[in-house]
């Protein structure tokens, strides 16, 4: 039986060259977004994608997006737990309650809300089980300079995976988790042309393609659920993550 995944944040990014890898290995994807025409895009008519538009900082649309997967695969094998968002750097005192708060909905509360989605459907499905591969980030263990949002979020995230992991145990669900640094998306285009560093000044740094971040996840996904990726980091080799700061 063909295995499916679902990809949150598919519409660009990550989320968009890991969908078209899945795609291209001969897997039934669930495209989510917030917007249709990005997702659509991404999907580019293949057959085995399933478009399927939501806001994953709300709980009844999430609840009713990965219905609408179970409805029509029967199950979901896995999910890829990718959307997420930057705030602007700055110190904590300079920045506005209301982008927290916008960070958290998606990088917090939206990634949960789709691990507790899935993670129910596959305790319901017959066969028991599934994976689930959150994507963390290089700062789910170092910090940027003025990314305590950001940086708060993503050491969240490593507490999520490894709590999924203890409790997926009696339903054989595994949880793994991807770090991605300075992949080369729209999003993390900057890095190339200068960021701030820990000594203050702007400085440019290296990058790497984001197909590496796709075939890493499409190898956690293809994985026996007897073998898991606890923990991977993967990034470009020159960039400033060992002796950061």
């Amino acid at each position: 039986m063909t295995q499916g995944i679902v990809i949150t944040g598919a519409g660009s990014g990550i989320g968009r060259v890991t969908a078209q890898a899945f795609l291209e290995a001969g897997w039934r994807v669930a495209l989510v977004g917030r917007r249709e025409a990005p997702l659509v895009e991404t999907a580019n008519g293949d057959p085995n994608a399933l478009v399927v538009p939501f806001d994953v900082s709300e709980p009844a649309a999430v609840d009713a997006g990965f219905a609408q997967v179970a409805d029509r695969w029967s199950r979901i094998d896995a999910l890829f737990n990718n959307a997420g968002i930057f705030s602007k750097a700055a110190m904590i005192d300079e920045i506005p309650v209301e982008d927290w708060l916008a960070l958290a909905s998606v990088n917090i509360t939206g990634m949960v809300l789709c691990a507790r989605a899935a993670f129910g459907q596959m305790r319901r499905q017959t066969p028991q089980g599934g994976r689930i591969i959150n994507n963390g980030s290089i700062s789910a263990h170092v910090p940027r300079w003025g990314s305590v949002p950001y940086t708060t979020s993503k050491h969240a995230i490593t507490g999520l995976t490894k709590s999924l992991s203890l409790d997926g145990r009696a339903f054989d669900i595994a949880c793994g988790q991807i770090d991605i640094g300075n992949a080369l998306t729209d999003m993390a285009a900057p890095m190339a042309e200068g960021v701030p560093q820990a000594s203050g000044e702007i400085a440019p740094e290296p990058v790497m393609d984001a197909s590496h971040c796709a075939q890493t996840v499409l190898h956690m996904a293809s994985l026996p659920l007897d073998a898991n990726v606890q923990f991977v980091t993967v990034m470009a080799t020159a960039m400033p993550y060992i002796g950061r700061g």
